[in-house]
């Protein structure tokens, strides 16, 4: 069965090109122009990727997607944002998108970022490892869900996969090059390094008193310790 993708663009042609090359590569699409209609659709479709503009005529597309996460859903998320508005990418990051592409974008960039996230997803997903637990939190890797004291953390799945990348090396030092080629496919070297430095403040914010596993190794990278184990849940 084909993957479905959401494609929320109030541009009618750049919609149409994109729909046209989506497509042509044997996906499913169904489209929106408003904040609206998207998320209707996105009740109704269930898609399994979506491509999120900004700028919508009823709303934005932060609002969209802080909406939809706060509602539990996980498919991955790439934001269609002009050039060089680096404010919007960072927000678009931290209300819990998964990746973006830049306007106007090439239709072989946008292939290959859709087919690195659908991917990415999938690996989560078939995950069946242990309940992890340290300090106040427990990691569910099968859940793909992150607990404090038995409540659930409001994480995006960016965050969940840095903090389970972190995990499944504890102790050992992971190089900022290494972390990103495990979230981002190695040949995605549009990926900027900031990026990194985004979900790594996010995490350890979420992390809270916690975020301390998380070790800084200066001009190096990033070290996982577990502190204790709790009852997370």
């Amino acid at each position: 069965m084909a993957d479905k993708i959401l494609l929320v663009e109030d541009d009618y042609a750049l919609a149409m090109g994109t729909e046209y090359a989506l497509r042509a590569e044997g996906y499913e699409v169904v489209s929106a122009g408003k904040m609206g209609q998207a998320y209707q659709m996105q009740q109704q479709e269930k898609p399994d990727l979506i491509l999120l503009d900004v700028m919508l005529p009823d709303g934005n597309g932060f609002e969209f997607c802080r909406k939809i996460r706060g509602e539990g859903c996980q498919v991955p998320v790439i934001f269609l944002t002009a050039v060089g508005e680096e404010v919007n990418i960072v927000q678009g990051l931290e209300c819990g998108a998964d990746d973006y592409v830049t306007k106007p974008y090439r239709v072989k960039e946008l292939l290959s970022r859709i087919a690195a996230n659908l991917r990415r997803y999938r690996l989560t997903q078939n995950k069946k490892e242990e309940n992890y637990f340290f300090g106040e939190h427990c990691f569910h890797p099968k859940e793909f869900r992150l607990f404090c004291n038995g409540e659930v953390v409001d994480c995006t799945p960016n965050d969940l996969r840095l903090l389970g990348e972190l995990i499944a090396h504890e102790g050992q030092v992971l190089e900022r090059g290494q972390i990103l080629e495990r979230l981002f496919d190695a040949q995605e070297s549009f990926v900027d390094d900031n990026t990194l430095s985004v979900y790594m403040k996010r995490l350890r914010g979420k992390l809270g008193k916690d975020a301390d596993c998380i070790e800084t190794v200066r001009g190096v990278g990033y070290r996982f310790t577990r502190k204790g184990e709790g009852n997370g849940k």
